[in-house]
């Protein structure tokens, strides 16, 4: 059976993005591994989405959207005692996006916190299932702030692995989330650092940005940060519209990405970008030089850019055939 799957696991929640002129704000679905899960089924690519959200209208709209994508949605859990989280973006002086905090909840935690290892056991012939058609799971950090979701993590990378799935991690350091948190706010940012990089340590594919990659491992050369994790595994280094660099199968090297004076929106381009990466993993098979590799990354930077085209980070993705047809006029 030929493995074409992805399964994401992680965080859905609400972007409260404020509005350019700050007066006022809008509501965008997101969450880096809803994102991803949202982004490759425009690519073509069959996605499972493993997450928990509270039992309120977000969560509903999640839903809906899941459902409009047509993302699997048989292991989502819904909460009727925690909420779905609201992020708060606010800008700064110049414009530039950054996390402020969360909307305050009547509930003692959010719904992202508690994914239930329990009931994802009480699923798990149709866990192994899904596991048997499954390429690659794909995951970030955020969930390690939480005991209960970090412990379910865990247990699904370790299932993944009985399976032959591979592992994609982007780091997506989020420090909010760990200060909010009533299990990780106590530990400080040191301990935090060694925690995720342990938990790197799983990934055969590690995204991360460059100001992660100096924060994380004192170092932005993708095949030193490899040598540093115990898989050794393929490393991507994304820095906004600047080049790529990466170490991918053996290979070494920089990718320009393209550019564009429309950028209205940033948020979700990194996990545009991740879902870019894998859809064409699995459809054109892994890169076996360097020409392949650079074609794979091509793809992803433009899934990355046309998602900044417009404001939210699952509306503004991209499908298949725009993608194709954006990197023809680069071309023509």
């Amino acid at each position: 059976m030929k493995k074409k799957k992805v399964i994401c696991i992680g965080e859905a929640l609400i972007d409260r993005i404020r509005n350019k002129s700050n007066q006022g704000f809008t509501d965008f679905l997101g969450g880096a591994p809803a994102n991803v899960a949202c982004a490759l089924s425009k690519l073509k690519i069959d996605s499972i989405f493993i997450g928990r959200l509270g039992s309120d209208d977000y969560g509903k709209k999640f839903i809906k959207q899941f459902n409009e994508l047509n993302v699997n949605l048989d292991f989502l859990q819904l909460d009727n005692d925690s909420s779905t989280r609201v992020v708060n973006v606010d800008r700064d002086q110049f414009g530039e996006r950054f996390f402020s905090g969360f909307e305050e909840s009547s509930y003692s935690c959010f719904a992202d916190e508690v994914l239930s290892k329990q009931l994802i056991e009480e699923q798990i012939l149709n866990l192994e299932k899904s596991f048997l058609e499954t390429k690659y799971l794909v995951t970030g950090t955020i969930l390690l702030s939480s005991q209960m979701s970090s412990e379910t993590i865990f247990f699904l990378l370790q299932k993944a692995k009985e399976f032959d799935v591979k592992i994609v991690i982007d780091l997506n350091w989020r420090e909010v989330f760990w200060d909010h948190s009533s299990f990780s706010s106590e530990i400080n940012q040191a301990a935090r650092v060694n925690l995720i990089k342990k938990f790197l340590n799983h990934a055969d594919v590690l995204k991360l940005a460059k100001e992660e990659a100096s924060l994380f491992f004192d170092d932005v050369n993708p095949y030193l940060i490899s040598q540093q994790l115990s898989n050794k595994p393929d490393v991507i280094i994304t820095d906004g519209k600047n080049p790529v660099v990466w170490y991918i199968n053996g290979s070494q090297g920089i990718t320009e990405t393209p550019t564009s004076q429309k950028i209205v929106d940033t948020t979700g381009a990194g996990d545009a970008f991740l879902a870019g990466l894998i859809s064409k993993l699995i459809s054109s098979g892994y890169p076996s030089n360097e020409i392949e590799i650079e074609d794979c990354i091509n793809f992803a930077s433009a899934c990355g850019l046309l998602t900044c085209l417009g404001e939210g980070a699952i509306e503004r993705q991209p499908y298949y055939e725009n993608v194709n047809k954006f990197l023809g006029s680069l071309i023509s």
